[in-house]
Order: C-alpha cells, then sequence, then structure tokens
C-alpha cells in the first residue's frame, strides 16, 4: 500500500490521471447497469443481450489497427480531450432510448461510445511508459487495477441501487455528469505527448507494427496469455443468472449489482494480496487457481447466497493476472511502438472477450446449463497456466 501512495504523491500526472479513471469508471457503471436493465426491462432477446455485452468489446477489436498508429502520431492530450467528448455525446442520446424499436440505435451508441472507451485506455497505457521508470510502471499498472476494481466495486454496488429507485435514464444523466467532470480535469494536466517524431504515413505504421510483432514472438506470445483474462467477461452470463436463474429473489438491477460488486471487492483485495508474491514463476499457479475458483463459481450457482463464495474466489486473482501480464508486456516492447503494441494487445484481449460474450448466449440458446458455461471458462484458465509454462521453456 506504502508504495502505491508515494508513487501518486510524488508523479503529480499519474495522480490527475488516476482521479480522472476513478471518475471515469465510477460513472461508466452507471450507464452500464442502464443499459443491461433497460433490455431486460423492454424484454429483449437473448441475442440482444449477448450483443449488448460484445459490442462492449468488439470496437476495440475492430479500431486497434488504426488506433495504434494513431495515438503513435497525435497529440496525446489534445486526444483524450476528443475522445472523452465523444463518450459524454454517445451516454447523451442513451437517455433517448425508449423502446425496443431504437435497439440498432442502442447499439450503435454502445459501438461509438466504447470504441472511444477503448482508445482512450490504449492511450493512456501508452503513455505510463514514458513517463514512469519499470518499476514505477509495475506499481502504476497495479494501481489502475486496483482503481478499476474499487470504481467497479462501488459503481456497480451504487448503480444497482441507483437504477432499481430512480430508473435508467437518470443513470445515464448521472454517467454524463461524471464524464465531463473528467472533461476538466484533463484540461488543466500536463500530458507529454507520446507522438514519434519519425511518424510517418498510418498505414505504413500499421504495417511496421505487425512486423515487428512477428519479429518479437515473445511479445506475440504474452498478447495471447494477457487475452487470456478476457475470458472472464462475464456481463452476459450475470445478466442471464438475474433473469433467468435468481429473478424470484430480487429485481434484476440489484442481483447484477451485488454479484458484480463482490466479485470487485475480491478483485481489490487480490491485488493487494498478491502484488509482492506474483513472478514468471508463481503466474503458472495464479492461472490454475483462478480456473479452480471460477469452477467452484459454477457448481455453486444453484444457490444465490452460496455462489457468492464462489464469486470471491473467482475474482481474487484476476487483476493479479491483468496487471502483471501486461508489465511483462510493456517490458518487452520498445519505447517507439508503444501505441501499436498496446492497441493490438487490446484488440486481441477484447476479441476474446467478444468471443466468450457470445459464445455464452449460443451456449446458452443451445440448452447449456449456466454453471456449466462458468465452469468451462474455468477449464480455458487452466489450459492458459500450462500455456505459459511452454512459453517459458520455448520462447527466450
Amino acid at each position: 500500500m506504502k508504495q502505491y501512495v508515494e508513487l501518486l504523491k510524488d508523479n503529480t500526472t499519474l495522480r490527475r490521471l488516476s482521479i480522472v479513471q476513478l471518475i471515469s469508471y465510477f460513472g461508466a457503471w452507471f450507464s452500464h447497469m442502464g443499459i443491461y436493465t433497460l433490455l431486460i426491462q423492454l424484454n429483449a432477446p437473448v441475442w440482444a443481450l449477448s450483443a449488448a455485452a460484445a459490442l462492449t468489446f468488439l470496437p476495440s477489436m475492430l479500431l486497434a489497427p488504426f488506433s495504434g498508429a494513431i495515438i503513435d502520431k497525435v497529440d496525446t492530450k489534445k486526444f483524450m480531450l476528443f475522445l472523452t467528448a465523444i463518450e459524454i455525446i454517445t451516454v447523451f442520446w442513451l437517455i433517448f432510448i425508449h423502446s425496443l424499436d431504437a435497439l440498432w440505435i442502442l447499439l450503435g451508441l454502445i459501438f461509438i461510445r466504447m470504441g472511444t472507451g477503448s482508445i482512450y485506455f490504449q492511450t493512456e497505457m501508452s503513455l505510463l511508459p514514458k513517463i514512469l521508470s519499470n518499476e514505477e510502471l509495475k506499481i502504476a499498472n497495479e494501481i489502475h487495477s486496483i482503481i478499476w476494481s474499487i470504481s467497479y466495486a462501488f459503481g456497480m454496488a451504487v448503480a444497482g441501487f441507483y437504477v432499481h429507485y430512480f430508473g435508467t435514464t437518470s443513470a445515464f444523466v448521472a454517467d454524463m455528469m461524471l464524464y465531463s467532470i473528467s472533461f476538466y480535469l484533463l484540461l488543466g494536466l500536463d500530458i507529454p505527448s507520446i507522438a514519434s517524431e519519425q511518424a510517418s504515413k498510418v498505414k505504413e505504421m500499421i504495417w511496421s507494427g505487425f512486423v515487428y510483432i512477428k519479429e518479437n514472438p515473445k511479445i506475440m506470445h504474452l498478447i495471447f496469455l494477457h487475452a487470456s483474462v478476457g475470458l472472464t467477461a462475464y456481463d452476459a452470463l450475470i445478466a442471464l443468472l438475474a433473469d433467468h436463474q435468481y429473478k424470484h429473489l430480487l429485481s434484476v438491477a440489484l442481483v447484477m449489482g451485488f454479484i458484480n460488486a463482490s466479485r470487485a471487492c475480491s478483485q481489490v483485495l487480490g491485488q493487494f494480496l498478491l502484488s509482492r508474491y506474483i513472478t514468471p514463476q508463481t503466474l503458472f499457479y495464479i492461472f490454475l487457481i483462478q480456473g479452480v475458483g471460477i469452477m467452484a463459481w459454477g457448481v455453486l450457482q444453484y444457490d444465490f447466497y452460496l455462489s457468492f463464495i464462489g464469486i470471491f474466489f473467482c475474482g481474487l486473482f484476476t487483476t493479479s493476472l491483468w496487471s502483471y501480464t501486461y508489465t511483462l508486456l510493456q517490458y518487452e516492447t520498445d519505447e517507439a511502438f508503444y501505441g501499436r503494441v498496446i492497441a493490438y494487445n487490446d484488440m486481441v484481449f477484447m476479441g476474446m472477450c467478444t468471443l466468450v460474450s457470445f459464445m455464452i448466449g449460443a451456449l446458452f440458446e443451445w440448452g447449456a446449463p449456466l454453471w456449466a458455461i462458468t465452469s468451462g471458462l474455468g477449464l480455458l484458465f487452466i489450459f492458459f497456466g500450462f500455456y505459459w509454462k511452454w512459453v517459458q521453456k520455448v520462447i527466450k
């Protein structure tokens, strides 16, 4: 804990960016919860829930080749302000969605908003290696994952109650106001530009980024390894649990809020507990325990209250896996390629999230029980643990 406080105290840019992260992430869960609650209230089909979940991740996958080159080419602060403004505008238009007649407009707004959000994230993660040392970078990634988990925990919990009592439209307004505060904070921040002075045409930069990754196979394997954390894209799974398995207990918004908040609390705790112990050697065991934790959640889903034991263990190792695999990737990447490698990494990661979201909906419609789908995700984590073992032996 002390190392996090000291770094935030000493680095003004990181401190301000972290505050912006906290506010933006917290606000994002209001509209996130509002969108799923609205779809369920409008009796949207299962495919619409899966599509909404998938469109949370799909834009990053499709835009990554272009966004990475743009990040390495344009003024960083102006670009971050532009992206934040787009997010404010898209949330504003969510206010006017009141029926399934506007379903495709809703999905389009989700696509635009999540696309700009993912590019903002890529820009920030490309900026950090420029302003921090290697040791500080590891700590900063852990701070980022803690902020994400804290905002997720409190955001989901508060949003669940907020949507339940005040409705989805009010949630969208609250999100828009919080993003406006983030925009104001960014205005006063001194951010160094990461644009390369030798930046060439976007097309050439895209191609050179792919060539760079091909010539550095360890980077490619680390990208695949980090993508495994995308298996925790449970949004569609939790929405289906709330709508089909636990709807007799509480409202949909409250069920989703409690599940997501509980998982996020364990993620925060896990980052604090595991930070000093995670190394390339222990990473294998963390993958295994993560898989077992998810399988435990699947087995205990038959009882809403018992399932929180599984939720706790499936969330305990997630942030450590995310932050450490991200740090390993940043260590291996040359400064001139930060934007492109981070963007391509996001492309593969979000591709995994998109695939998981679609497959959860498809498997459920084909008759697979939710506990079996959950357990299958746990088995895949065990596979990636052995994949990391192989990478350590074969790739130097």
